[in-house]
């Protein structure tokens, strides 16, 4: 049975640990309203230009521009986006945990599939799993996600596939729904899918291009897969801060259970020390007489 000591020393180091959890809880709640409302801000943007290049793609031709061309199941790139930093529950394990089942399944049938990580902790948990596929880690971004970032990460992409270094591009992230529930979500960058098949009786309306066609597709079209990764970035980015709090509130109520179980353990403890001592007191007292 530990004594005294022990158990007293053992309850101070987990009130300091419930401290600095429940600093971490405010800190994350603090980052997540900021985070939500960059999540929450760029969907509507995000989803409009995607629908209507997925329309756009259904009237044009594939060789109007390269990122409309289907070019098979060559070589792929999945781009995973996790955090820099753990203590956020399940956020970065799951989202590493899909990447690798979609890589290992490889239902689509590529020759090859690389695999770029935006976040430390992806790598981390990665390295010895699928360190063979990994071609490319960025670090120290996912903190401060922002537009100029996600449009250079964006560049790169479109210029591998323009140069046919792959024949698709898939992001895998987490995405924000609340606090405490993110939504791992899989989804094809590219080529930039054509929406569904348009009905017999439905007319189909071309688009007047200004100044032309090949110029606004040109910008337009790159500008799609800036967009689509800057809204992954910032969907995780909320996504963690809200998983982060949700686990240190967890872990500040583990913690108050766990001191009110040593505080229990500590007042037995020192009832049946001083128990103990006045037994001894009295058998000594009975032994005088």
């Amino acid at each position: 049975m530990p004594s005294l000591k022990d158990i007293k020393k053992r309850i101070g180091s987990v009130k300091n640990t419930q401290q600095i959890t429940k600093a971490m809880k405010m800190v994350a709640a603090a980052k997540l309203r900021r985070a939500q409302e960059a999540a929450v801000s760029a969907r509507p943007y995000a989803e409009k230009l995607q629908a209507v290049l997925s329309n756009l793609a259904k009237r044009e031709e594939a060789d109007a521009h390269p990122l409309l061309s289907q070019r098979g199941t060559g070589r792929a790139l999945v781009v995973l986006m996790t955090a820099d930093r753990g203590l956020c529950g399940g956020f970065n394990g799951n989202v590493s945990k899909a990447a690798e089942r979609f890589i290992r399944a490889n239902e689509q049938g590529f020759d090859e599939i690389d695999l770029m990580i935006i976040g430390r902790k992806g790598r981390d948990f990665l390295k010895s799993r699928l360190g063979d596929k990994i071609i490319k880690v960025y670090e120290n971004i996912t903190a401060d996600a922002n537009y100029k970032t996600a449009a250079l990460i964006g560049q790169e992409i479109v210029n591998n596939y323009t140069n046919e270094k792959y024949d698709a591009v898939y992001v895998v992230y987490n995405a924000f729904q609340s606090a405490i529930v993110q939504n791992v979500t899989l989804e094809q960058v590219l080529p930039i899918q054509p929406a569904e098949a348009v009905a017999a009786d439905e007319s189909v309306i071309d688009y007047l291009y200004e100044p032309n066609r090949g110029q606004v597709l040109a910008e337009i079209l790159p500008k799609m897969v800036e967009v689509q990764i800057f809204r992954a970035l910032v969907e995780s980015n909320a996504s963690e801060q809200g998983a982060r709090m949700s686990s240190m509130d967890s872990a500040s109520r583990n913690a108050s259970e766990m001191i009110g179980k040593l505080t229990l353990q500590y007042n037995r403890a020192r009832q049946a020390a001083i128990t103990k001592e006045l037994m001894e007191i009295i058998s000594g007292s009975e032994s005088i007489k």
